[in-house]
């Protein structure tokens, strides 16, 4: 297979970090103390992040440009906020607050002791302290919206038993979002039971201030009284998802100093050796230090420029850390292939040449990951993409310079044979073994540092061991498992954020939800119907005939309320006595008075006699799920644009506030996709650029793929729904699948062994301690996201844990295997070795020098990094 020499872009790279390397060994402190000013200057931004947050739930979680938002816009314009208070009518889901009440053991609620606390319950929310319930409230003919099933007793417990009361429909009052769980009489509408009755308080949306000391007086009398003698009290506000999502990003603060101290643990442990000069504990544990401070330089500078800092940033950090000492582990690795009896700063610029180029590309296939995640139309994703991606290029900067220093520093106490902790100097080892009072030792032949024992797992016992033929058969078999369970899991996936999973577990909120989608999930929202033509003629018999078909379109929905005809002022019109509505100008004469006289006035757009815009509504049931929410949302929209195809066009749009979160439904796949898609061929991209072997990129390709596949499947399996928080995880996957795929299989194809199975354990041997590395520290920077009480940063967690894990056995175990399977490669590769040079020029993507011949027995730098995770 012939190679191709694409060191134009590399070679002169390497030598810039060459130089770079040398300048920074030799002025340590001046690189140490600036990268420490730069970032507590930089940090100043925190300053602002009060103010940065952007926890509003519509703003950040759905659609920038959904479709909802522009029908609202509509509907607003349209039809301005009545003095009536109207319900069904609202834009907005509007400003209440909510209790529902069932049985202490799920019994009947319909009974007289339960009524006594129902109305007690009632009495105390209406007469909290302030300004009450009386003087807030959204009102109808000047009096507060009541509660119907309150109003059918009377407020009057005894009068439960003896009330026939129908259901959903009572003398012209709809039950169904009252009463829930409800059971009736054979054959008859009439109630026999219940097992939830619920409750709400309307405000005036006017009243902002005090609305809200109100809500904050209703969440504080509810806390402390949620158990009566006889029921059970689940409680909500219109504000309290808002308060429960700001609560959670503050929740985990506490969470990041346990991680950074573990991260700072498992760094010294994997650079730790019994040498008391070789081991590396300092330089592991400012490694991490130096992540951290990239955190914070970076989050200061977006806070300074204003950029909105949304709650799934605060995830960031645990994922920063993790991938940010992964360019440590690079150094560190090529800093011990250097020969330690050369100056400090000729072995930190060797270092530099032999990394510099490596962590240079594996930061960049990283960075253009979360970069594309910036083309979602979700405000919570664009906002983690930008943090997380300009705290990599952070990570990568400080790498570099503080970083760098704080390994030159280190490398004058080696060279001066001083103990890691007391800096006193310690008596020469003679071997490998090391100990608390001796130290220093190297291999004399190569004048290098004793290879790590981990290396030596893999070219003995591992690389033989996956090299048989029936570990490769149990192999293969385990993979054909892998991808059979991961596409049943993605077939098995839902869409969509559910709004309750913004709250923390154990919160009201969720309580709330569970009791609502239990009890009252029978029936669905009002769906508004809005005729925006202008130029449609009501009064037309053609046209009204249109309209009544393109309603019977909406009614034959399946989601439709069946028995139920729809809200409609034209058909109330229709009933006016001494009105021809055939004529134009008896029609509009008569129209305003009849608005007026039937409570219509809020759905007719009437104006300068002109109708500019009307509105019906259709009634729906049974949207229990977030598919029945997707399919009801594509459902109406497809309704509506068969009506503008028919004979006389009736051009209307259809509009819910629950709508605005449905539109998510809309875009997540479509979204994803595009994302995946975008991502893959820009990394594929470089991977040509980088990488000249065809070979080499179709397992690039290939392993994109399998590990995409496998963590939407497994995620879904794990109760992880494809949404806005999901779909971040799932393009970063795509930057880590590349390291892995790219990097062992081109140590593959680029080994000097004579056969398949030799260059898979070459492989292994030059890359196999670095994929645990990089798997153990990335994992344990987000492992504690994993006992986080919110749903959001538990679906991180779980998603990385994924992508890390799948990632990092395709690496180890599935390419390798496969990689064997190809003997045209080994025979391609055997044919060209003669005309191979003994100096070894391997430019490709991370090899950044010539490797001499009497230096081909020590793996090369680059298949000892660290796989950028």
């Amino acid at each position: 297979m012939t190679k191709c020499k694409t060191d134009c872009i590399e070679r002169p790279l390497s030598l810039a970090f060459e130089k770079l390397g040398g300048v920074v060994g030799r002025y340590p402190c001046v690189f140490l103390l600036s990268a420490i000013c730069v970032a507590a200057s930089l940090g100043g931004g925190f300053i602002f992040l009060q103010e940065r947050k952007a926890n509003d739930i519509e703003d950040q979680f759905t659609p920038v440009n959904g479709p909802a938002k522009l029908e609202r816009a509509i509907v607003v314009e349209n039809f301005p906020q009545s003095e009536e208070f109207s319900q069904f009518r609202l834009v907005s889901e509007g400003t209440y607050a909510s209790l529902i009440i069932t049985g202490l053991h799920g019994e009947n609620i319909l009974t007289e002791a339960a009524f006594n606390d129902i109305i007690e319950l009632d009495r105390r929310v209406k007469s909290l302290k302030g300004n009450t319930f009386e003087n807030l409230c959204s009102k109808t003919k000047g009096r507060c919206m009541s509660n119907a099933v309150l109003d059918i007793i009377n407020y009057n417990a005894t009068e439960i038993v003896s009330s026939n009361i129908k259901y959903p429909m009572n003398n012209g009052m709809f039950l169904g979002t009252t009463i829930g769980g409800v059971e009736l009489k054979p054959n008859s509408s009439e109630l026999t039971s219940a097992k939830a009755v619920r409750l709400f308080y309307f405000l005036d949306e006017k009243k902002t201030e005090e609305n809200s000391d109100w809500l904050d007086g209703f969440l504080k009398l509810l806390s402390n009284a949620t158990e009566q003698k006889t029921v059970h009290v689940s409680y909500f506000t219109s504000t309290s998802r808002q308060k429960e999502l700001e609560t959670n990003s503050d929740s985990i603060i506490p969470l990041f100093s346990v991680t950074y101290n573990l991260a700072i643990t498992i760094s010294i442990l994997s650079c730790s050796r019994l040498d008391s000069v070789r081991t590396k504990v300092w330089v592991a544990t400012f490694g991490v230090v130096s992540a951290g401070l990239a955190v914070l330089a970076s989050f200061g500078l977006l806070l300074f420029c204003g950029m909105p800092f949304a709650m799934t940033v605060a995830s960031a950090p645990f994922l920063i850390l993790g991938i940010g000492v992964d360019d440590m582990f690079i150094m560190i690795s090529c800093w011990q292939k250097t020969e330690v009896n050369k100056a400090v700063e000729v072995r930190l610029a060797e270092t530099y040449k032999e990394a510099g180029v490596s962590i240079t590309i594996t930061t960049l296939t990283d960075v253009m990951a979360f970069y594309i995640g910036l083309m979602t139309p979700f405000r919570s994703v664009q906002s983690f993409c930008m943090y997380t991606s300009t705290a990599l290029l952070f990570c990568y900067i400080f790498n570099i310079t503080f970083f760098g220093a704080c390994l030159a520093l280190n490398g004058r106490r080696e060279k001066g044979n001083r103990h890691w902790l007391t800096c006193m100097k310690v008596p020469e080892a003679t071997g490998d073994d090391g100990g608390c009072c001796v130290g220093g030792a190297y291999d004399k032949i190569t004048q290098k540092e004793f290879e790590m024992p981990v290396d030596s797992f893999f070219k003995k016992y591992y690389g033989p061991f996956l090299a048989r033929a029936w570990v490769k058969t149990l192999v293969c078999v385990i993979y054909a498992g892998y991808l059979a369970v991961s596409v049943y899991g993605c077939f098995q996936m839902q869409e969509g954020l559910d709004l309750k999973h913004l709250a923390a577990d154990g919160s009201y909120v969720g309580s709330y939800y569970d009791k609502k989608g239990e009890f009252f999930s029978s029936y669905g929202p009002n769906v508004m119907l809005v005729i925006k033509d202008e130029e449609f003629q009501y009064w037309n018999p053609t046209a009204r005939e249109s309209l009544d078909l393109c309603l019977e379109n909406f009614q034959n929905l399946t989601m439709a309320r069946s028995g139920i005809p729809p809200v409609s002022w034209l058909s109330a019109y229709m009933q006016f006595p001494g009105v021809s509505l055939d004529d134009e100008m008896q029609f509009k004469r008569y129209l305003t008075a009849f608005l007026n006289q039937s409570g219509f006035s809020q759905d007719v757009n009437f104006t300068n006699s002109q109708i500019h815009a009307s509105r019906m509504f259709i009634p729906t049931v049974n949207i229990r799920t977030a598919i029945d929410e997707k399919n009801m949302l594509n459902a109406f929209r497809e309704t509506a644009e068969k009506c503008v195809k028919l004979q006389t066009p009736v051009d209307l749009i259809v509009y819910h506030a629950a709508f605005i979160y449905f539109d998510q439904y809309a875009v997540i796949i479509s979204n994803t996709i595009q994302n995946l898609v975008v991502a893959t061929c820009a990394m594929l991209v470089i991977s040509l650029l980088l990488i000249p072997n065809p070979l080499c990129s179709l397992w690039v390709t290939i392993s994109i793929a399998s590990v995409i596949v496998g963590v939407a499947g497994f995620m879904a399996l794990w109760d992880v729904s494809l949404d806005s928080v999901s779909m971040i995880n799932l393009v970063i996957c795509i930057g880590f699948s590349v390291d892995f795929s790219a990097h062992i299989s081109y140590a593959f194809v680029s080994s000097e062994k004579s056969s398949a199975n030799e260059k898979a354990t070459d492989a292994l041997t030059k890359l196999g301690y670095p994929i645990i590395q990089g798997a153990v520290s990335t994992i344990a920077g987000v492992v504690v996201l994993s006992t986080a009480k919110s749903y959001i940063f538990r679906t991180f967690f779980k998603i990385m844990f994924l992508v890390i894990l799948f990632g990092a056995v395709h690496g180890l175990v599935f390419i390798p295997v496969f990689l064997t399977f190809l003997s045209t490669c080994s025979s391609s590769q055997e044919k060209n070795k003669t005309n191979l040079p003994k100096q070894n020029d391997m430019t490709a993507f991370t090899q950044h020098s010539l490797v001499s011949q009497n230096e081909s027995a020590d793996p090369d730098c680059y298949f000892s990094e660290k796989i950028h995770l």
